[in-house]
């Protein structure tokens, strides 16, 4: 018999919390989520007002017959699940399971694992909140309805294997839309004009000052005749401005702003920046990493003072407190910080020790004073223009937070302007003039998404909330709705015109332009989808309307809206559009006529086939000929790619010639390009082998490497079963066996293996699962 039971998700949350009570507290876990428990993930009885059904699967009954047994044998039972939405579901769903007495159950939450917050809970506890476990379910139902009810309609218009998800088809618009923005930009350039100034300091020494002109040329022959007038022209500062400035930091981090810093400092994915800050959580090191308020308890405010003063001084602190802007902040009602402001580095992986530091620094700089700057401006007069070429400088008087943390930007800074110091000046001073430059810059296209930018642009819009974010982008990826990657640029040329002495030279430079790296790219089935969901499911892809339903959520959660209303509501208009495109959407699969073949006068499109993109040349005619097909190539879209492209990816498969009697070809095919010889095929090398312009030579080479390469991996063979053969594979030996393969136990000499010993090998493993059609 057990004095207190605490039921806890994860068994490392369990162990650290263990820590902290007494020999009276038994702390166990439920081993996840309590979805793990169900049946199927959902179940919908529409006719029964919505009402989810759950049932326990065969291989997880154990678990709950443990649970139930512990239960049983305990006089309190502690629900100490997380303080979210889903945290209080899995408290309801195991209080239901387990068949929990609500007079010996008692609900406690937290947002730090720390002993003095898990004491305080435990002297505080509360019956469960059933508005936060509504709101849940709400939102689970309503992303089920959408999910179960829109894919099948995508498998029948558009191709098999296809989902549909109420937040992530409207996450890929974004990428989508953005993505046309990039296709259909059209760049133009303009000259920007420099000029470097000559300045003599007090102590004999010349100091350099740059400054930008106020206006920008559109042709070099405007850009030309302006360094023509500057030739003779005299230079006045016509005024110095000096202003100071303040620059204070940001607040501490939400679910969001942590994703975001994370990839723009340490290169984190935003569900492997999740993962490790769930470990830092549960190993009580830092607080609830799922919210969306910047408040910190008085608490944290008080250790930050202390540590600030303690290390950097008084004048370094300045105490605030932020607010939370969003309305119906849902989840822990505090700022993700350390659990102990005065630890300022941990043990732990190098992730988590980053990780931790980021989030360490963030929390002591909102704590601390602003930074005090000198920002001067200096315009320059021109005698001979109307144009003022402008100068600005900005000095750092105080650091403050500075000292600390610095936040980081998606934006590029653009401005060209001069940071740091200027050299000594005063109105009415001439100038004099080394070189001006006018340099051609192009405009830039809209920048695609990164993981941080679309979080961002997610919370903006009001779509999704913190614990969404992260499975959001993982999903969309693993559908293959989006790539995430990173693509060469392009050389470009620009025109560089430079005034030197009374001389103006003219030079063509080359730079590289349009690099991508960690990019969101959407592919050609993933904009397909978009396309076909925008025309018959207007509502759950409109912006405004998701936003809207968070909204709802957020009600439900304060009590205010009944949630079976809310997806009735939502339902009997979304289900009309579900007959509507059923009976009335035609099948799409994105083709495009590109045009015709100028040999055989057959007609070229695109279009999505089973195995992604790709160019049809001809149809299927009367005398039963069919059509040729080739796959589009890395970087094509059906939406971007031309005739002329089309036409080079029909000149596969090519014949190279004869190797040892036989043919030699080479293609694309569903893994990539290949060589064909001898009813082998061997891949060709990425980044070094192109399909269009290998010889024969090089095939040999190839052929003769995988003969080599699969010469070295057997091992064995048996001339009285050639079906089966000991290989030497990327994790060890292993047999394979009518095409299947079995391990070989690491202990056993894989030579020394005979015909019988391998048979009882495979005789004691379980059948290879087959794949299971779709």
């Amino acid at each position: 018999m057990y004095e207190n039971l605490v039921i806890v998700e994860s068994p490392a949350k369990a162990k650290t919390i263990e820590k902290f009570l007494g020999k009276d507290f038994f702390v166990t876990s439920s081993m996840g989520h309590i979805r793990d428990l169900e049946k199927k993930d959902f179940g919908i009885d529409i006719q029964n007002n919505f009402t989810p059904k759950y049932e326990i699967t065969s291989d997880k009954k154990k678990l709950v017959t443990e649970l139930k047994k512990l239960a049983k044998d305990s006089k309190v039972i502690w629900l100490a699940s997380d303080e979210d939405r889903e945290g209080e579901a899995i408290s309801w769903h195991l209080q239901e399971t387990l068949g929990l007495d609500p007079k010996t159950t008692k609900r406690i939450v937290f947002h730090e694992i720390t002993k003095e917050a898990i004491l305080n809970a435990v002297q505080n506890p509360r019956p469960l909140d059933l508005n936060l476990v509504n709101a849940q379910q709400a939102r689970r139902v309503l992303d089920r309805i959408v999910g179960f009810e829109v894919s099948p309609v995508l498998w029948k218009k558009v191709k098999p294997s296809l989902s549909a998800g109420r937040v992530q088809s409207v996450a890929v618009r974004l990428i989508v839309e953005r993505e046309r923005e990039i296709i259909g930009f059209t760049t133009t350039s303009a000259f920007r004009v420099s000029a470097s100034f000559l300045v003599p300091e007090k102590d004999g020494k010349i100091t350099e000052l740059k400054a930008e002109l106020n206006r920008r040329f559109d042709t070099k022959e405007e850009a030309n005749a302006f360094l023509e007038k500057c030739k003779n022209a005299e230079f006045q500062i016509s005024e110095v401005v000096k202003k100071p400035a303040r620059r204070s930091p940001a607040p501490p981090f939400i679910t969001s702003t942590l994703q975001q810093e994370a990839s723009r400092k340490l290169g984190f994915s935003v569900s492997q920046t999740m993962s490790i800050a769930q470990k830092l959580y549960e190993s009580g090191k830092v607080t609830y990493m799922r919210t969306d308020s910047v408040n910190l308890s008085g608490l944290a405010i008080d250790a930050a003072k202390q540590m600030i003063i303690k290390t950097m001084g008084e004048k370094y602190h300045q105490v605030r407190q932020f607010k939370t802007k969003s309305k119906g902040a849902q989840e822990a009602h505090e700022a993700i910080r350390p659990a102990y402001m005065d630890q300022e580095e941990i043990s732990g992986t190098n992730q988590e020790k980053k990780l931790y530091d980021l989030i360490w620094k963030r929390t002591i700089a909102s704590q601390m004073a602003e930074a005090e700057l000198e920002k001067t401006t200096v315009t320059i007069d021109i005698s001979t223009v109307p144009e003022k070429f402008v100068a600005t400088g900005e000095v750092l008087i105080f650091d403050g937070f500075l000292r600390v943390y610095i936040e980081s930007s998606d934006d590029e800074d653009q401005n060209g302007g001069q940071k740091g110091l200027l050299p000594a000046l005063s109105a009415k001073q001439i100038l004099r003039w080394d070189k001006i430059h006018a340099t051609e810059r192009f405009t830039q296209k809209p920048p695609r998404y990164t993981e941080a930018s679309l979080v961002k642009k997610l919370e903006e819009q009001g779509i999704g909330r913190p614990s969404t974010y992260a499975p959001i982008i993982t999903t969309v990826q693993n559908r293959g709705y989006v790539v995430k990657e990173d693509r060469p640029g392009t050389e470009r040329e620009f025109t560089e015109l430079i005034l030197s002495g009374q001389k103006i030279s003219s030079k063509v430079k080359t730079e590289q332009t349009g690099a991508e790296k960690s990019k969101l790219f959407p592919t050609d089935i993933g904009m397909v989808v978009n396309d076909f969901l925008v025309k018959y499911f207007d509502l759950i892809m409109d912006y405004n309307f998701t936003a809207k339903v968070e909204k709802e959520f957020d009600e439900i959660a304060e009590g205010e809206l009944v949630w079976n209303d809310m997806i009735q509501s939502f339902y009997t208009p979304f289900h009309s559009k579900v007959e509507n495109a059923l009976n009335e959407a035609e099948r799409t699969n994105g083709v495009r006529v590109l045009g015709t073949d100028p040999t055989s006068g057959l007609e070229i499109s695109v279009k999505i086939g089973r195995f992604g993109p790709l160019a049809q040349l001809g149809e299927v005619t009367e005398g039963g000929e069919k059509p040729q097909f080739a796959s589009l190539r890395s970087g094509q879209h059906i939406e971007t790619i031309t005739l002329e492209d089309a036409l080079e990816l029909f000149k596969l498969p090519r014949n190279l010639g004869e190797y040892e009697g036989k043919t030699v070809t080479v293609a694309i095919g569903r893994f990539g390009p290949y060589v064909r010889h001898d009813s082998k095929f061997i891949s060709l090398e990425k980044n070094v082998d192109d399909p269009y312009s290998i010889e024969l030579t090089r095939a040999i080479e190839l052929i003769e490497g995988k003969r080599e390469k699969d010469a070295n991996a057997l091992i064995k063979a048996f001339e009285e079963n050639p079906e089966l053969k000991i290989l030497n594979g990327r994790w060890g030996p292993y047999i394979v066996y009518k095409k299947n393969n079995y391990k070989i136990p690491k202990t056993t000499d894989a030579a020394q293996l005979s015909l019988d010993d391998c048979m009882t090998l495979i005789d004691k493993q379980p059948a290879p699962k087959k794949s299971r059609k779709k």
